[in-house]
Parts: C-alpha cells; structure tokens; sequence
C-alpha cells in the first residue's frame, strides 16, 4: 500500500459509499469497528481481506493500516474507540458477528453522532450510556473467519492469483502444481504454513467472499453459484447458510 494517510482519531459516524467506491489505505491512532449496514464491505490490510456483510462486523486495531471497499450501495457505520480501550483483547484485525442487538447498538450510536448538532457534546449521559452497553455486547461478539489471507510465497501467489482470476475453476491441487511447478505436497504444506488454512478451506473462502460481491451486485442466486464453482444452486445455499447463518437472498439488494 501506498501514500498511507494517518488519521488520529478514529471517527465515530454513519457515511454512504457508492457501489465501487473505496477509501484509500490510512491508519489511525485509535481502535475502530467497521461496519456494513447495507451492501458487503471489504477490508485490506497487509495480511489480507477482510469480509463484512451486514451479519458481520470487522475490528480494525490501532496501527492497523488498512482501506475500504464498497460492494453494492453501502451504509458505512464506523466507531473508533480509544487504543487505551480494547474491549476485545485483540491485537489483529478480526470478524465480528453481528447479533439484532448489537446491529442496533451500532446503529444507533453512529447515527447519534453524525446527526448531533455540532455544538452538543458528544459525551452527554445518554451517549455514555448507550456507548456502555455497546462495548459490553462487543465483548460476547463471538468472531467469525470470513478473512482471505494474503500469501507471501511465489508459488503460493500464482496458485492463488489464478483461482481469484476464475473462483470457478475446480482444478485439484496436483493440476495446479503442475501449472505452477510444485508439487501438491507442497503447496499443501505451503498452505497450511502460510495461510494457515487447508487449500479447501481457502478456496471456499475466496468463493464466499466472490458470492457475496455478486449477489450484492443483485446476481442471481443460480449465476452467483455457477461463477464461483458449486456444482449447483443448493449446494451454493448449504455451504452459504453454515457459514453465514441464513440463505443467500438476505444479502440482496431490496429495490
């Protein structure tokens, strides 16, 4: 990443992000929780991609540089917290579910300071408050891995740079090896050492993360799962539900 913007404070406030916008990679002094209300967003940090429907939210620490990515019309719900104030314990970038609880919580504490007269304190009691209980349901937020490491080996770049190319492409290990001259030990290995995942599990990942920009896209279903290589719509729908928790359709826009 390039002309890394620092920005202190991390803000607290409710933006909207056309389809395709993006906000290019900066830091902050601070922790924030990133949040999509509507539309998928994606986070990149040095260490990969981070995904964000709106059943997840993504802790970003202090430090972490990091850019955004909008798929689909976004409703960007941002909350900084102080470095000295990490109700996580977590010093990497993380997957956060998002219960109804929390979800409002986010809601409405962003939205509290974006429409605050400029005037009022941002620390009356009621924010206070509210800002309490926020922090109390973002310690029992069980994490969730929707993350896309980034590899660092060559070989382990170009296997991965092909199946990003085409999520479709169901060639097995071995056939890739041979692509890329390596064995499928290797890069077995390489997997598990660099990514610290299986290559099935980073596969269904990035396929996940494909069909989630697609259908925030407004693809439907039967397409999403033919693009990014399930065999079928059902078994796009049953790896999708144990993932996420719910059916593909949720994440299409309403009109």
């Amino acid at each position: 990443m390039k002309e890394i913007r620092h920005e202190p404070v991390a803000p607290t406030r409710t933006q909207w992000l056309a389809s395709g916008a993006a906000i290019a990679p900066h830091r902050h002094d601070d922790h924030q929780i990133v949040y999509a209300g509507r539309g998928v967003l994606a986070v990149t940090t040095s260490t990969g991609l981070w995904i964000a429907p709106a059943t997840r939210a993504i802790w970003v620490p202090a430090g972490t540089v990091h850019a955004h990515q909008a798929h689909g019309e976004l409703t960007l719900h941002l909350v900084g917290l102080p470095a000295s104030e990490n109700p996580l314990n977590l010093a990497e970038p993380a997957v956060l579910t998002v219960r109804p609880l929390l979800r409002e919580l986010i809601l409405a504490h962003t939205d509290a300071h974006t429409d605050a007269p400029h005037d009022e304190s941002p620390e009356s009691p009621e924010r206070a408050r509210l800002r309490a209980v926020l922090l109390d349901q973002l310690r029992v937020s069980p994490q969730q891995p929707v993350h896309l490491p980034t590899p660092s080996s060559p070989q382990l770049k170009v296997v991965c740079e092909i199946l990003r190319t085409n999520p479709a492409d169901n060639r097995t290990l071995p056939a890739l090896g041979r692509e890329v001259g390596a064995s499928d030990r290797t890069l077995s290995r390489l997997f598990k050492a660099d990514l610290g995942m299986t290559f099935p599990q980073w596969r269904t990942q990035l396929r996940l993360y494909r069909a989630l920009v697609l259908l925030a896209e407004d693809t439907p279903v039967t397409t999403v799962a033919h693009r990014c290589g399930w065999s079928s719509a059902s078994a796009f729908i049953d790896v999708f539900r144990r993932s996420f928790g719910h059916t593909p359709g949720a994440h299409q826009p309403r009109s």
